[in-house]
């Protein structure tokens, strides 16, 4: 991995629907104990930066995007070292919710903010991870059969 492009922050848009019932704690200690989908940074990120994208259609992550984007830049970070993860309970069927239909246009607005690294998910709930093996749930991107 270049310097350019290694990873100094991970930005994490939850569902405003799911922030209701669920904190972000998991997801957070997934990314602190670099677990699942996190598992492919070390050491050289510096800033965790979770919020939710506003409710639908998730209008509000252009204008949080563009505060990230500003944090970023008073530090000297490219936006190409800046992750930004869509959470698990946005891109993946769950007991909560199916994906959110707005993904399209969400990664629409963080394109247009100059964000070019975003990442399906975050936390793998094992009892959801079950029910997409036993054909309950629909599988996530990239998944194995069986898997």
């Amino acid at each position: 991995m270049t310097d350019a492009t290694k990873t100094t922050c991970v930005a994490v848009i939850q569902c405003e629907v799911a922030h209701e019932r669920c904190t972000g704690i998991q997801c957070a200690m997934e990314f602190a104990d670099r677990e699942n989908l996190f598992a492919q940074y070390g050491d050289e990120v510096r800033y965790y930066v979770p919020f939710p994208c506003g409710g639908c259609p998730g209008r509000r992550v252009g204008r949080l995007a563009h505060q990230v984007k500003r944090f970023m830049q008073k530090r000297g970070i490219p936006l190409e070292q800046v992750a930004v993860h869509l959470s698990s309970c946005m891109t993946f069927e769950s007991g909560h919710y199916p994906p959110c239909p707005h993904l399209a246009d969400i990664r629409l607005m963080l394109a247009r903010k100059g964000f070019t690294r975003v990442v399906d998910g975050t936390h793998l709930s094992p009892q959801a991870e079950q029910r997409r093996a036993e054909g309950l749930y629909r599988k996530r991107p990239g998944q194995e059969a069986g898997a």
